[in-house]
């Protein structure tokens, strides 16, 4: 792979970086709510991913990855500062919260990185859901900024992969899912008529 297409990563992992400076301000100023419990396990499944990536020899592709968990890291901080910037947790929450940490569990138990990516999604996707809820049921608690650039992040992973093996490409295929399925549940629901 040629180094300029390397280079592709690092302007994803700015772009990222940026939305989540907007997401950060928002959060600061009580705009966006974030659920804590999401943001802290978007922090550790991706960095846990990003472990097993590099210890498999995976290089550049990996940054969007590991950006995927340091930007979260970021909003989790922040979601602290202003006490009405955050999302009250429900049962719901909590389970998800469960079986993210069940998989990472897991995952340490096996020690095969190939299965600590997979298991890393399955905990992402766990904490996500509360998110995806939370993006249909209150959209203007969410500023869409964050998983658009999360999403440019993970498309530019695939300018450095080299050999498109699954601990390769399998996170950022999920990340860009995910923050798809997030930004159309925001968009659609800002859309609708309030009654």
């Amino acid at each position: 792979m040629p180094l300029s297409w390397q280079y592709l990563v690092l302007v994803g992992a700015v772009i990222q970086f940026g939305g989540t400076l907007s997401y950060l301000k928002d959060t600061i100023q009580g705009r966006a709510k974030p659920n804590r419990v999401t943001w802290l396990l978007w922090t550790i499944a991706p960095l846990i991913a990003t472990v097993a990536a590099l210890t498999e020899g995976v290089k550049w592709s990996v940054l969007p990855v590991f950006m995927a968990g340091f930007c979260p890291l970021l909003v989790f901080i922040a979601s602290f500062v202003n006490k009405n910037a955050y999302w009250k947790l429900g049962i719901l929450d909590y389970w998800c919260g469960f079986w993210a940490i069940l998989a990472l569990i897991l995952w340490g138990i096996t020690k095969n990185p190939t299965l600590a990516v997979i298991f890393s999604i399955v905990s992402d996707g766990c904490a996500a859901l509360p998110a995806l809820i939370k993006a249909w049921q209150h959209p203007e608690t969410e500023t869409i900024a964050v998983y658009a650039t999360a999403l440019v992040s993970a498309l530019t992973s695939f300018a450095a992969v080299k050999t498109w093996k699954l601990i390769e490409i399998a996170f950022p295929l999920y990340l860009m899912a995910a923050n798809s399925l997030i930004i159309i549940l925001i968009l659609c629901r800002r859309r609708e008529p309030v009654n």
